[in-house]
């Protein structure tokens, strides 16, 4: 993906008070050139107040917005030159698909034949030529969003805003239009800034996630970082589903420790570079539900806990399992419907397993 037409963005200590409210708390963060950024965060977490002063639209009380390094805290909406898609699409009724892009071109003075050549690309760049003379309403949602891309990318902006532009579409074409949108980021290679609640959507789509809560920012990171080392349980929690375990740090090594709780004995292997845990700590551990095997009789594992299924349910690729267990309370599992080693039955024993690097050490959160 070429760097040479996204934009690095920056913000510097941003905060936003309404009265004794905040909604956003002295979050700084760093959006590289051609970067696909994601805000996520349940409702109230700030992330589309960030959004919008980035567009202009909000005032900061404090802090700064720079865009490779100028500070555009002050400009307004209008002279930074951003795109922005909006969740309703916000396309005029009465105009073309091919008017409703030109607009942007309209409002800046250029000449028709060049507006002409501007729409074409940005059409074709969404595959929705063949559409140019037909009003919004012929169209169907995801075909409205793509004319929305397309209106947002047409002059070149420098850096694009997205306010959870697929929330409104069904699952099934929200998952194609993630597609379309990841491949559209690479082919202009422009920097992409998205707020969306949708988990599965911000893992799929970004290169980074920011994730907010209660105005501040908890973790930034690569997608698969947040997944497999959360830093706390928020985070765990949120970005997917999370088994925590708590107990007391037994054996600490660098290389791991043993997690006491109750009757159970955890081994806990560290990755490369991890502090130590001290000896004798209160230590919580993150446990995703895929990470744990059903273990038949005489099978091994570093870790296992016997127990009897509560409740299941069928999600078509798998069973999700609920299963008490003796010393470690309620555990979640997940395992492939294909060719299942057991059919789930309420009451039915079993044993799960897991290895020592499968459960991460996060922190509680913050009061």
């Amino acid at each position: 993906m070429s760097d040479t037409k996204g934009h690095a963005l920056a913000l510097r200590g941003l905060s936003k008070r309404y009265g004794d409210f905040v909604a956003v708390n002295d979050v700084s963060l760093e959006v590289g050139k051609g970067e696909f950024l994601t805000l996520l965060g349940p409702s109230g977490s700030g992330k589309t107040t960030i959004l919008m002063a980035i567009a202009g639209f909000v005032a900061p009380s404090d802090g700064a917005i720079l865009l490779d390094g100028r500070d555009i805290t002050p400009l307004p909406p209008e002279k930074r030159d951003f795109g922005m898609v909006f969740q309703g699409y916000a396309l005029f009724p009465h105009m073309t698909v091919a008017e409703n892009v030109a607009f942007p071109l309209r409002v800046r003075g250029m000449s028709k034949a060049d507006r002409d050549a501007k729409v074409r690309g940005a059409l074709d760049l969404v595959q929705l030529a063949a559409f140019a003379d037909r009003l919004p309403k012929q169209l169907s949602g995801g075909q409205q969003q793509r004319v929305a891309l397309a209106r947002a990318l047409v002059f070149d902006p420098a850096l694009l805003l997205l306010d959870e532009p697929l929330s409104a579409l069904d699952k099934k074409l929200r998952a194609e239009l993630q597609e379309e949108l990841k491949a559209l980021h690479q082919r202009v290679g422009r920097t992409f800034v998205n707020v969306t609640h949708d988990q599965e959507e911000a893992l799929s789509l970004s290169d980074r996630i920011a994730i907010l809560n209660h105005g501040r920012l908890v973790q930034a990171g690569a997608p698969g970082e947040l997944y497999e080392r959360p830093r706390t349980r928020f985070v765990a929690d949120f970005l997917g589903k999370s088994n925590f375990l708590e107990g007391t740090v037994r054996g600490a090594a660098p290389g791991g420790f043993a997690l006491e709780a109750g009757a159970a004995r955890l081994a806990v292997r560290l990755p490369d570079g991890a502090a130590p845990l001290a000896e004798g700590s209160r230590s919580l551990l993150s446990l995703r539900p895929e990470k744990i095997a059903l273990l038949a009789e005489g099978d091994a594992a570093e870790n296992v806990a016997e127990g009897r299924i509560l409740a299941f349910a069928y999600l078509g690729a798998g069973f999700s399992l609920r299963v008490a267990t003796e010393h470690l309370g309620e555990i979640r599992a997940t395992l492939p419907a294909w060719k299942s080693p057991i059919a789930p039955t309420e009451g039915l024993p079993v044993r799960l397993g897991w290895s020592a690097d499968a459960a991460a050490p996060v922190e509680e959160d913050a009061a």
